[in-house]
């Protein structure tokens, strides 16, 4: 019997291609309709097993009506404490639990995996439960009201949990307690408020309601007993919860752009304060305890850049901000409740979001920091790791179409410890340093045809370098100082040569190895008349679902300039010829498609959420060793509801606890409050949340 799991027949609602169009409009002002920013001609980085569904495998559990697979099984035995929130350096030694589990990223993944479905709920595998830790509305700030969609104010919102939620991270405080940090990237007025008819008939109230949706929250945690269960806290001070918010929150600017003219405006004539963050969609936890939050497709709130300055325009363009009166921009209406959105009159504004943000959860009076020694582009997210000789790197994708990967390299050296005069140091480490762009090269190029096919070596792989833009207060880009290089990266990246790639979104370093992995999410336009053909990186014209890329950087230094790549995971249905898993038994592996985050378990397993499933099913998480022989065997572990998306995801230290985002339940063109495509988690309207799974015997998940 083979082991992998077979395309059912799907149930549910039909979904509108890979991504439906409501999700187009809200989440990035319908990017894909848009011509590409990168007009640029630089060289192409990319132009179940037979499981059963049935009443007896699927039953309910838990207060939200979870389904669960095979569902069976007690809770026994205490857990282990969580293990300090920040990650460890990639040094010899590290790898001990992983080592015991049979390798570094070979630790045995022995869940069943679960079918593709288009059910209206989460699905996790049997053995496994789930729960809500937090919804859109629910209170964060102590003395928040109680959610009313009928009366919804921006003072309310505020307090409250925002909408959308993306990123996850989570900070354990001690064994019990811990700290959620999530970002709420975007709003959808269709399913926020009853009698919708439109952005035009908002209210103002509404789109302040809007701004403070969005932004990023810290919600203090409890543990449920001795289980992988988390809730938020139900007494005490909650001293560090926190909503961060587009509409108030003031931001501070660091680094050598800091200060330039273009981030200066009327109302911060020193450009260095920023009101509010926006479209904020992935991150990391650094290892000094912090959260990195990328501001990604922040173009789509601005209004008037027809009426910009005429050499402003060139600029504004390469950012995806329409210039032309025939193509107006801005769908989001924000300038009728803060004018600072409409370009004509305020040209710098949108130069001051696109940025790596910087919080600090265990210190909730601490002003956010925008760090632009980091680049602006459209940040899907920014991972560290600590390299060999001390310094930090930061990892970073720019999600458009035919755009580029980047990693920055300190100056400082990270200083270990809790104390105060370390955790001061580490503040400062992303304020100076050197921004880098990859460009890269393949080892079979005369044999990529488009097609998926494997070269005659056996693998699609290269080598690569990275391109030093700038380093401190020096540019090494001809005509461009270093605030220009840091203001407008992607020009800069234009003019040294990067190499042009599909939607790098998450870019994910493993602690334990030092690896580097990006999700390449899709890229349609790849091979159409006028755009580049597949590439070793990119070997299929038309690529709709996506495929993963290991980076190994050359001597395992991260702050090494060269580096080899290969694909080990070439998304799609497995039974679809173009598609690779690392040369595993496609039997066994499940299908997946449209990769956007990745993270790691304590034994250093690669888990892969998913976000517009080209294969007809709804979005879920997955997980594969990359290390051993069972490197790319791939298996889904959890679905969620229809027209969601698999956030996240993040799994605890101590390897008993996955936190996944469900961002957009029910975001299907026609839905309404009124009329729900999905009723998750609550029965009547779908609302975005936090959702934790655990093993019900206490073990670790995945194993």
């Amino acid at each position: 019997m083979s082991d992998r799991p077979r395309l059912l027949p799907l149930l549910g609602a039909t979904r509108h291609g890979a991504r439906d169009a409501m999700t187009c409009q809200y989440r990035c002002g319908n990017a894909c309709d848009h011509p590409v920013p990168n007009r640029s001609d630089n060289p192409y980085f990319g132009d179940l097993v037979d499981a059963e569904v049935s009443r007896r495998g699927v039953v309910r559990a838990g207060a939200a009506g979870a389904l669960v697979l095979g569902f069976g099984g007690a809770v026994a035995g205490a857990l282990a404490g969580a293990a300090p929130a920040a990650a460890a350096p990639a040094v010899p030694g590290a790898g001990e639990a992983a080592a015991a589990a049979g390798g570094v990223g070979s630790g045995a993944l022995t869940f069943r995996p679960i079918p593709p479905n288009k059910l209206d709920t989460l699905v996790v595998p049997n053995g496994y439960d789930h729960a809500v830790v937090i919804k859109w509305g629910d209170p964060v700030v102590p003395g928040a009201p109680a959610f009313d969609a009928h009366a919804q104010t921006a003072a309310a919102q505020a307090t409250q949990f925002g909408y959308n939620n993306d990123f996850v991270g989570v900070l354990p405080i001690d064994r019990k307690r811990a700290l959620l940090v999530v970002n709420h990237e975007y709003t959808n007025e269709d399913l926020m408020f009853p009698g919708f008819t439109g952005q035009d008939a908002l209210s103002v109230e509404q789109v302040r309601v809007a701004m403070a949706a969005h932004g990023m929250s810290v919600v203090e945690l409890e543990r449920v007993d001795a289980t992988g269960q988390w809730r938020p806290v139900r007494s005490g001070r909650r001293q560090y919860n926190r909503r961060v918010t587009a509409l108030a929150t003031k931001f501070e600017l660091t680094g050598p752009a800091a200060g330039s003219a273009w981030l200066r405006t009327a109302a911060d004539p020193k450009g260095r304060t920023v009101v509010g963050t926006l479209n904020n969609c992935s991150g990391g936890v650094t290892p000094w305890g912090t959260v990195l939050s990328g501001e990604e497709n922040f173009n789509q709130y601005f209004v008037g850049g027809d009426g910009a300055p005429e050499e402003l325009k060139p600029k504004l363009a390469r950012y995806g901000i329409p210039t032309d009166v025939r193509h107006p921009s801005g769908s989001r209406k924000w300038e009728r409740a803060d004018e600072r959105f409409d370009l004509a009159k305020h040209p710098n504004e949108a130069h001051r979001f696109g940025w790596v943000v910087e919080i600090d959860p265990l210190d909730p009076e601490s002003r956010p920091r925008k760090h632009t020694a980091l680049g602006r582009v459209k940040h899907e997210g920014a991972n560290v790791i600590v390299a060999r000789d001390g310094r930090v790197v930061a990892y970073m994708g720019d999600d458009e179409r035919f755009d580029y990967l980047y990693k920055f390299v300190s100056d400082k050296k990270f200083m270990p410890g809790n104390s105060w005069v370390a955790r001061k140091h580490n503040l400062t480490l992303l304020e100076s340093g050197t921004l880098y762009v990859a460009a890269l090269e393949g080892n079979s190029a005369a044999e990529i045809d488009g097609t998926g096919k494997l070269p005659s070596d056996g693998a699609f792989d290269g080598r690569g370098r990275w391109i030093k833009l700038v380093s401190g207060n020096r540019s090494y880009v001809d005509g461009m100082t270093a605030a220009d290089v840091l203001t407008f990266t992607r020009l800069a990246g234009d003019k040294v040569g990067a190499t042009k790639m599909d939607r790098p979104e998450d870019v994910e370093p493993s602690q334990l190895t030092g690896k580097v992995y990006v999700a390449l999410t899709n890229n349609t336009d790849r091979g159409r008349a006028g755009k580049a053909a597949a590439d070793e990186a990119n070997p299929r014209n038309l690529n709709k679902h996506g495929q993963i890329l290991e980076l190994v950087e050359d001597r395992g230094d991260n702050t090494a300039e060269t580096f080899a790549y290969s694909l080990p995971i070439v998304c799609g249905d497995p039974a679809d010829p173009s598609t690779h898993f690392a040369g595993y038994d496609k039997t066994k592996v499940s299908p997946i498609s449209c990769p956007d985050n990745v993270a790691f378990d304590a034994t250093g397993n690669l888990w892969i959420s998913t976000d517009g499933n080209a294969l007809g099913s709804n979005d879920g998480l997955f997980a594969t060793a990359v290390e051993g022989p069972e490197r790319g065997h791939l298996k889904q572990f959890l679905t969620v509801p229809l027209g969601a998306e698999t956030c996240g995801p993040f799994i605890t230290k101590d390897n008993r606890s996955v936190f996944v985002a469900v961002q957009h339940p029910g975001e299907i063109t026609g839905a309404s409050v009124e009329n729900p495509a999905s009723t998750w988690p609550d029965g009547d309207f779908a609302k975005p949340g936090v959702v934790v799974t655990w093993r019900l015997d206490g073990g670790p998940v995945g194993s």
